[in-house]
């Protein structure tokens, strides 16, 4: 019976979250022009426009170009980060760790601003590089998490175990470390590229005209001339953020299986 209550009150909660998902997805395929109910009928043609447009095509290439870069510089240096907290040999190193999660609590608004001065400052400002390095400071939080988490699961006696046997350093992560944690990399750099396509406020800040992402499209379409083309990103980005975190789960489930096949043979 308490079982049969939790699932209930879960289920609940599960369904009003997704309520207005499911309010606003079935608007991306009206015939109207406006974003109401009853649909008289339904149509492709907000999806074609969101495809031939010129001003919604150019913001998902940007998104893309920007989103791959900022997953890049995220992914390289949150595993690098990773790993040298791993250790404790840095000095302070909780410290450290907090400072590097500190843009996943900080405002968005103060994170744009701080970094609109920064980028300024550097010559970066509208420009290409400058929003990845924005958006990368954005999702370097989430693949130290991911990344730490993965390391943690790593039993150190097998990275011992290669360097007893004459492996130089750069040989054990390359051939026991890397691969061992590469399912943490794979779902943090997975968090960085979604984060990096969902952000809006620090795009608003650091972004110039040619650099405009599809988030921020969607913001601008909003404000201006709202229309069901809004509707129509609205699903593509709720499609590619679920194929995405699908993808990670697939990937830790992986891992946990792996693990679990491995462990009687370890015993």
């Amino acid at each position: 019976m308490f079982r049969a209550l939790q699932f209930t009150f879960g289920a609940a909660i599960v369904i009003f979250l997704l309520m207005p998902i499911f309010a606003i997805l079935p608007l991306a395929f009206t015939s109207s022009v406006f974003l109401n109910y009853p649909i008289p009928a339904y149509s492709m043609r907000w999806m074609h426009e969101l495809t031939t447009a010129d001003v919604w095509r150019t913001s998902i290439v940007n998104s893309l170009i920007i989103g791959g870069g900022a997953t890049v510089f995220a992914t390289v240096l949150g595993t690098l980060a990773s790993l040298g907290m791993r250790k404790g040999a840095l000095p302070m190193v909780g410290l450290l760790r907090t400072l590097f999660l500190l843009p996943m609590v900080v405002p968005a608004v103060v994170l744009g601003v701080g970094m609109q001065i920064f980028l300024v400052r550097l010559g970066l400002a509208s420009t290409y590089l400058g929003v990845i390095i924005a958006h990368a400071v954005l999702c370097i939080p989430f693949v130290i998490v991911s990344v730490s988490a993965a390391l943690q699961g790593i039993d150190p006696s097998i990275e011992r175990a290669a360097s007893s046997l004459g492996a130089p350093p750069v040989t054990v992560f390359r051939r026991v470390t890397l691969p061992l944690a590469i399912p943490g990399v794979v779902s943090g750099a997975i968090f960085a590229f979604a984060t990096s396509l969902d952000e809006v406020v620090l795009t608003l800040f650091v972004a110039g005209p040619n650099q405009r992402t599809l988030a921020r499209q969607m913001f601008s379409s909003i404000r201006e001339n709202i229309n069901p083309t809004v509707a129509a990103a609205a699903l593509l980005l709720i499609i590619g953020t679920l194929c995405l975190g699908g993808l990670a789960a697939l990937l830790r489930w992986r891992q946990k299986r792996s693990a679990l096949e491995t462990a009687p043979s370890a015993i």
